[in-house]
């Protein structure tokens, strides 16, 4: 008889600072971080209260009018920042549309996010700037794109070649209820027998929208890569030095010819969904609270603190850089204004087509009968 049963143990977690703050030594990926010292890590605690000021602002803005959706990364800082600083100038990213920390650390001004959200722009930045492609709120369809570039940059002679400045490396982020939609499976099949310079990294926050893990996938997601014959690790998401030697190691393998990665970031949406989302109605008080004694801030300012190196003045400094931050993001959104509408007819195609250009005509056409039909008005008064 074929037996139905489901392993029980769960697969090991990558861990190198524990949630009080305690470093972890694993002699697969401990040397992978031993590189950085105190500034970096400064750094990377740095990183990871900007972004979450960003999201604090951007959720704010959101609740007064300003902007018509977000969705907020709260909690999931350390598994972007981590990855994010990982990644080497020529690599590149295809977001989905909650990897605000990813795009802090490729260089963007976190505000051009926020065209989007406010229904001015269907991006917000030019993608070749940073290596960052714009954001996807079609779930999983991006996966296919990343390991389609991935295939696209192998060919073009841009894989192991043993130039660190030129050896390129390209990253897939989604979340866990991406891996159960077809593109995704489909990216994993692609990858494997293609063996592509991709990293697929699964930020499994707990919860596709409503829906738990258990809900998605009989096995944990970490196993679904290997099932496609992708090498699949399971990193702490919530700690900051585990997601970035995770992240270097699958970003090495990749850029040296060794092809694919699958990494499961665990860790946990602190906050909604998106602001159209009450997470009150499908999870616990108790579940949320477990998870903010894993804050992966909290915990690298524990270590960082245990060690001495966190100085007041640091502090004092990063605090007046949010609030800068923070007065730059609510000054640069309320300025926005709605582009001209004549637009959207612009960038569908890379030449000019007659189709477009028609609509483009009768569209001007009609905008241009409102204005006489204005001008008539005030005539007749």
């Amino acid at each position: 008889m074929i037996s139905t049963a489901q392993p029980t143990v769960e697969p090991p977690l990558v861990q190198l600072l524990t949630p009080t703050g305690e470093r972890v030594h694993d002699p697969e990926y401990s040397p992978r971080v031993d590189h950085l010292d105190a500034d970096a890590l400064r750094g990377l605690y740095r990183d990871m209260v900007l972004v979450r000021r960003f999201d604090t602002e951007a959720t704010a803005l959101q609740r007064q009018g300003e902007l018509g959706l977000f969705a907020p990364s709260l909690g999931q800082e350390a598994a972007q920042v981590g990855s994010g600083r990982a990644l080497a100038a020529q690599d590149y990213v295809f977001p989905s549309y909650r990897e605000h920390g990813v795009a802090h650390t490729r260089g963007l001004d976190l505000t051009d996010i926020l065209k989007q959200f406010r229904g001015i722009d269907h991006g917000g930045w030019d993608p070749r700037a940073h290596n960052f492609h714009l954001y996807t709120l079609v779930i999983g369809s991006h996966t296919l794109h990343a390991v389609g570039y991935a295939m696209g940059v192998q060919r073009d002679g841009l894989v192991g070649t043993g130039d660190p400045a030129r050896d390129t490396a390209v990253v897939a982020y989604f979340g866990d209820g991406a891996t159960s939609q077809g593109d995704t499976n489909e990216a994993f099949v692609f990858a494997a027998v293609n063996n592509a310079p991709v990293v697929l990294f699964c930020q499994n926050n707990q919860w596709a929208i409503s829906e738990p893990n258990e809900r998605q996938s009989r096995v944990p997601i970490v196993e679904r890569g290997r099932g496609f014959g992708v090498p699949s690790v399971r990193v702490d998401g919530n700690d900051v030095l585990a997601c970035y030697a995770v992240m270097s190691e699958a970003l090495e393998r990749a850029r040296t010819g060794g092809g694919p990665t699958f990494v499961e970031a665990y860790t946990y949406r602190m906050g909604a969904h998106t602001t159209s989302d009450d997470p009150t109605r499908y999870r616990s008080a108790a579940e949320e609270a477990s998870w903010r004694a894993k804050d992966p801030i909290d915990r690298l300012r524990a270590y960082l603190a245990a060690a001495g190196e966190l100085p007041e003045s640091f502090v004092t400094a990063l605090a007046d850089e949010g609030d800068a931050l923070g007065r730059h993001i609510r000054s640069t959104v309320l300025a926005m204004t709605p582009p001209d509408k004549s637009t959207i007819f612009e960038h569908v195609y890379a030449d000019v087509h007659a189709v477009v250009e028609r609509e483009r005509e009768w569209f001007a056409q009609y905008e241009s009968a409102f204005a006489d039909d204005a001008a008539h008005a005030g005539g007749a008064r």
